[in-house]
């Protein structure tokens, strides 16, 4: 006798024969987290921290909510805090003096500049901690260009790279742990390198900016260093984000030229990038959360438009999933806090 719905005398769920179904492990939350894939921690975060002169003085970024630039004697109370949070690495990035800055960038490798002093610090109040220094221009340059500029406007590589070489020796004799040349300049992962092992400083690794791309996303970031080019912008030097194989491309030279860590930048619009690299090498791939993907979460985050924490901890966990060893993000300390 048949039944008055035929359809669901054939249905595989009448059949009970449905012998496939995933959300049987969705079911619980204990049962989500046995089978969860990615694990996001406090052990995959990079806090990148913005210093300057003075003291007592905690100054925060318009542009990014909650991001503070951090005279040294409060920079080292942050430092502190977040590795006993479970934060084993930070980012320095300096604002330097107007007054100090020129056209070849030379208070980059001053002994006694901002950045060498604040290593320096750094070591010897939280030694633990693995302090990692960007290796570029634009903080130093007149010009705001992460390389030195010609007469007519283009950027000289190999000049540039003589500069950063003596950059990177003299936040090595400072103490720093790992260097992270973010200048996009060829050959200059070799030339550190050669330059570094010559002075006897092996133990120093590279974090290699090896595709970094021409974005949009960094205007905040630009602001917290006013930092800015004062004239045209990073397409000759930083990527193409229509490119995905050049990226490849990068890769491989910076690792042939000694890098211990590979970098893309910017991260979340970049994933394919991640996950690409990710299959390329065995090294550790590292993505960089930057400053306009940080202030558009926290922007919609405080018109009440979204979750923040929730978009916070997904957003940080696909570039995980994508491939990302290592995170540099604004949001270290927050996610720190979430993940306790």
């Amino acid at each position: 006798m048949s039944s008055s719905n035929p359809a669901a005398d054939y249905s595989i769920f009448a059949q009970g024969s449905l012998s496939h179904r995933p959300r049987r492990l969705r079911r619980t939350d204990a049962l989500r987290r046995m089978v969860q894939e990615t694990q996001l921690s406090a052990n995959d975060l990079i806090y990148p921290l913005f210093v300057m002169e003075g003291e007592g003085q905690k100054v925060e970024v318009s542009s990014m909510p909650g991001c503070y630039r951090f005279s040294l004697d409060l920079l080292l109370k942050e430092v502190a805090e977040a590795f006993s949070l479970g934060i084993k690495a930070i980012a320095l990035f300096p604002l330097v003096a107007e007054a100090k800055k020129d056209a070849t960038g030379t208070e980059s490798y001053n002994p006694e500049g901002l950045v060498q002093r604040t290593v320096r610090a750094i070591k010897k109040e939280v030694p633990e901690i693995v302090v990692i220094t960007d290796v570029a221009l634009d903080p130093f340059s007149s010009e705001g260009h992460d390389g030195i500029v010609a007469e007519d406007g283009t950027i000289l590589n190999d000049a540039t790279v003589e500069v950063l070489v003596k950059m990177a020796l003299s936040q090595a004799e400072a103490g720093v742990d790992m260097v992270a040349p973010s200048d996009m300049m060829d050959g200059r992962i070799g030339a550190i390198r050669k330059a570094l092992d010559a002075e006897g400083y092996t133990d120093v690794s590279i974090l290699a900016y090896s595709a970094k791309y021409a974005s949009a996303y960094y205007g905040p970031f630009r602001d917290a260093l006013e930092s800015a080019p004062k004239f045209g912008d990073k397409k000759t030097y930083q990527m193409d984000p229509a490119n995905a194989i050049e990226a490849l491309k990068e890769i491989e030279l910076d690792i042939a030229e000694g890098a211990d860590i590979v970098m893309v930048k910017p991260a979340l619009a970049y994933l394919d990038i991640i996950q690409r690299v990710r299959n390329a090498t065995n090294l550790p791939v590292a993505a960089y959360n930057v400053s306009g993907e940080y202030a558009m979460i926290k922007a919609a985050g405080m018109k009440g438009w979204i979750d923040e924490k929730k978009v916070i901890l997904e957003t940080l966990t696909s570039m995980k999933r994508a491939g990302a060893n290592l995170i540099l993000t604004y949001f270290a300390k927050e996610v720190a806090l979430m993940l306790k």
